[in-house]
């Protein structure tokens, strides 16, 4: 006779055979079904990215600026002020930034379509000078050329090659991509998603005293206090992760691209301003994001001045050492709380999946889940020490989560921990 806990156990295996079984049966609907959802649900998380980037700024107006306006009327109308001020400080640092690049960027465009083609010819006659001096080179490399074709003339009709893609970019590439931009149902789409996403990010701002008081009553209401209170911690975090690893960042990308401007501009190298604003852009990437931004600026370097395009690697890597020793650990400091290669393993994941914002993304998801699995890895490193069942004190903690080594420590996240272990909650 079987007892109603094997009879639980068959059939939830039973139901659990069957979902999979429809799963595989109807694949292609349910992913489209999926796709169709995210489709739908894309303004919306769009919305909230915006209202978490405007609420920092808005935070500050609301908290330092206006903090001392007491009254019925500052009330009513704080919220509504510190908002305005919030768009108006992003509108205008975007319009600053836009005033600044494109017209750098027209002239750059315009720079390099003249001079790729000259410095093309200067290749060429490097190669015949060189074919001239080594005559055994054009030997060894008339394999991997045309019957009869010198160095200089393979080189030449690549020249030519160069002068028809420029052509083609000047005059048919326009074309093509003012066709493909000009469809009108993805304008209308993109514009539509982007006007439901900034009011979506408006009403959550307005709001977002009392759509967090509603959650947490659903919490309370619904879940276990256990659940509750992880899941109050893990927002908590989440939160302080990505406010600081979004403000951190910003400053040290001004601070960077400022100097870059400013060093730049007194060795009279070119471009200083474009490359400048390009390696600030491209610094919202750690680790990665400057080096893409001084392969970028050298190879625009080297177009128009080749000889300063080596003192501008260097001067890039002068710049890489202070802003790496000085100005990193103040600005931003260990706030995300992840070591360099999982930084490295979340820009590169978050890159592959969803592009530069997976980048950005992905860095304070990847760093909550470092300081959850670190704490829970100590608080049970803890409980065996206590029973005994290991004799070194620091056996099996993770890097960086001790006072000696320096790392940040989740205060919020080790609290819980301590309250559940009934200890202090004092890091080992």
């Amino acid at each position: 006779m079987w007892s109603k806990e094997n009879v639980r156990q068959i059939r939830n295996l039973i139901l659990f055979a069957a979902v999979v079984v429809l799963c595989v049966m109807y694949s292609g609907q349910i992913v489209r079904w999926i796709f169709l959802g995210i489709d739908i649900l894309e303004p919306f998380a769009v919305g909230g990215m915006i209202a978490f980037v405007l609420n920092l700024p808005m935070k500050f107006v609301e908290e330092r600026l206006l903090g001392r306006w007491k009254g019925k009327a500052a009330d009513k109308l704080r919220r509504p002020l510190s908002l305005l001020a919030a768009i108006v400080f992003v509108a205008v640092l975007i319009v600053i930034v836009v005033m600044a690049v494109l017209p750098q960027l027209g002239r750059t465009i315009n720079d390099l379509g003249q001079k790729i083609p000259e410095f093309f010819q200067q290749v060429v006659a490097w190669l015949g000078d060189l074919e001239r001096q080594y005559p055994q080179l054009g030997q060894y490399l008339g394999p991997f050329l045309d019957s009869g074709e010198s160095l200089e003339q393979s080189w030449a009709s690549m020249d030519q090659l160069a002068a028809r893609l420029m052509d083609f970019l000047k005059e048919g590439g326009v074309s093509v991509i003012t066709t493909t931009i000009g469809v009108a149902s993805g304008i209308i789409g993109t514009f539509v998603k982007g006007i439901i996403s900034f009011i979506f990010a408006l009403y959550i701002l307005a709001a977002k005293e009392k759509l967090a008081d509603q959650g947490k009553r659903i919490l309370h209401a619904f879940a276990p206090e256990k659940v509750e209170k992880g899941t109050l911690s893990l927002c908590s975090l989440l939160y302080r992760n990505f406010s600081h690893f979004i403000t951190g960042q910003c400053v040290e990308a001004v601070i960077i691209g400022t100097i870059f401007v400013i060093t730049m501009s007194l060795f009279r190298m070119p471009y200083a301003v474009m490359i400048g604003v390009l390696i600030a852009f491209t610094a919202l990437i750690p680790v990665v994001g400057a080096f893409i931004g001084c392969i970028l600026g050298a190879f625009l370097i080297l177009v128009d001045a080749p000889e300063m395009a080596f003192w501008f690697v260097v001067l890039f890597l002068i710049i890489q050492q202070i802003e790496g020793n000085l100005i990193y650990p103040r600005v931003v400091g260990e706030s995300v709380g992840l070591p360099a290669i999982w930084v490295l393993a979340a820009v590169s994941v978050g890159g592959s999946l969803f592009g530069f914002a997976g980048m950005l993304v992905f860095i304070p998801l990847v760093s909550t889940g470092y300081m959850l699995l670190r704490d829970e890895v100590n608080a049970r490193n803890r409980r065996r020490e206590a029973s005994g069942d290991s004799g070194d004190g620091n056996a099996g903690e993770i890097p960086g989560t001790s006072e000696k080594d320096g790392g940040p420590v989740s205060k919020k996240a080790e609290k819980t921990a301590g309250e559940e272990r009934g200890d202090k909650g004092e890091e080992v």
